[in-house]
């Protein structure tokens, strides 16, 4: 712990040593410290900076430099308002030096205007790969992969294979992966660098590389791309065409970044709200959430107005209001946790070895065992508590069947939405709440509308 705390304390120096270079126009002394720092130390400093000492740092570094650096940033809304920051012509020689897949991320967020100009004022070639990539819709292989990669064909050696990875290497994204094309540039295999490194040199590509090769079209869902990651713990998978033409490969640190926003885009989903947006204009933020708590807010509505028809049956068995709260509290968090295993369940595709009735009774039976010791424990509480054990069967019946309810729709719903192509994320934990409030009033005064005379005193 220690030894990060000095780290960060000595890159705060770094930084501080930085902007006085910058404020006294020390040239070599800003790129020497400068360009020593790791690529993403480069990206907090140069985020620490206001427009003005911004600007110096174009001035102070190459187009190619600043691409390096670039290519370390995340977040693509702040960067679009780095370029404007930009001569057009730097701007456009910097994101021609970016690996493509992060140029295009972009470029995607720009105005119709400001794209074209840079595409035209760009390398023809480079403009050309963008404008391929462009094309792909978002959250598929096409719109994550980088045509930067390195190929070779089957009837070389591992020497001529050699020659070509070192030509290559420069520009590839990764080196890890080599991939073998046929002259038709269809993928016929792959090899390792190891397996280029501890073979003859006179060994021929097509005795050595491996035949079956993973892959995923460049249709494919991101996310099913990430679970392919998940699963064969790959640092770089190929893209192929509809005819298994080479394309591209999509590299690890960009399904980590897929990870992570399919993530936050599913808690966001639960919660309700969007969780990126931290440190959002309060106004801003309050009109974002407040359409889904108006519409919880109309749901709630016909839970009040649910208990005003059993207004009777609460004045005559005022003790019934005081578990009301108990029960649809109890049941909305058992809706929650159903609702989040099954999202999980949905994201990572275990869905497809059920049928929806094996997952209906599965879900059935998990709700009656927790509902029934749910109940059983709080049966033993009123009795004791109340000295009814009536009261105490009533409460603990609701809660029962209140739970089981509640957790085959927090299992369903999202089901539902899949089949019907929304994301069921969206089935939020305050509506999946909201919801079972609803039910669960209604389970609670009718079973206590048929016991009612046996446990008024």
């Amino acid at each position: 712990m220690r030894g990060l705390e000095e780290t960060q304390e000595n890159l705060a120096k770094q930084f501080q040593q930085l902007e006085v270079a910058l404020q006294e126009n020390q040239l070599q002394a800003f790129r020497e410290n400068f360009l020593a720092l790791h690529i993403y130390e480069q990206g907090q400093f140069y985020q620490s900076l206001d427009a003005a000492k911004r600007r110096l740092v174009y001035a102070y570094l190459s187009p190619k430099e600043l691409a390096d650096m670039f290519d370390s940033l995340e977040d693509t809304d702040e960067m679009k308002n780095y370029l404007e920051e930009m001569r057009p012509t730097y701007a456009a020689e910097m994101l021609g030096h970016m690996y493509t897949d992060n140029a295009v991320d972009i470029m995607k967020t720009l105005p119709k205007h400001q794209l074209a100009q840079y595409l035209t004022l760009m390398d023809s070639e480079e403009a050309t790969e963008i404008k391929d990539l462009l094309h792909y819709e978002d959250d598929t292989a096409g719109s994550i992969m980088t045509t930067e990669y390195v190929s070779i064909v089957a009837n070389q050696t591992v020497r001529s294979a050699m020659y070509v990875l070192k030509s290559q290497a420069d520009m590839a994204e990764t080196i890890y992966y080599i991939y073998v094309i046929d002259q038709e540039e269809r993928l016929v295999g792959v090899l390792s660098l190891r397996d280029l490194i501890v073979n003859d040199d006179d060994r021929m590509i097509e005795d050595i590389m491996s035949k079956r090769v993973i892959s995923v079209h460049v249709g494919d869902d991101q996310e099913d791309v990430a679970q392919t990651f998940r699963d064969y713990d790959f640092l770089a998978l190929p893209v192929i065409d509809y005819d298994g033409g080479l394309l591209g490969i999509v590299t690890v640190d960009d399904i980590i970044d897929v990870i992570d926003d399919e993530a936050a885009s599913d808690y966001s989903g639960l919660a309700g709200v969007n969780v990126e947006e931290v440190y959002e204009n309060p106004v801003k933020a309050a009109s974002r959430r407040l359409p889904w708590l108006i519409t919880l807010l109309f749901l709630g509505m016909a839970t009040a107005s649910l208990i005003s028809r059993y207004e009777e049956l609460v004045s005559e068995a005022s003790i019934l209001a005081v578990f009301i709260s108990l029960i649809t509290g109890t049941a909305g968090n058992a809706g929650t946790q159903s609702l989040a295993v099954a999202v999980r369940r949905l994201a990572i595709n275990d869905d497809k070895e059920k049928t929806i009735w094996n997952t209906i009774i599965g879900e059935v039976l998990t709700g009656l065992v927790t509902g029934a010791v749910t109940g059983l424990t709080i049966f033993l509480i009123v009795t004791v508590w109340k000295g009814n054990p009536i009261l105490g069967f009533v409460i603990g019946m609701a809660m029962m069947c209140a739970i089981t309810v509640a957790n085959l729709a927090g299992s369903l719903i999202p089901m539902l939405m899949d089949k019907l192509g929304f994301d069921p994320a969206v089935a939020s934990g305050p509506f999946i709440t909201t919801l079972s409030d609803l039910t669960s009033v209604l389970i609670y005064f009718n079973i206590a509308s048929i016991f009612m005379n046996y446990f008024i005193k």
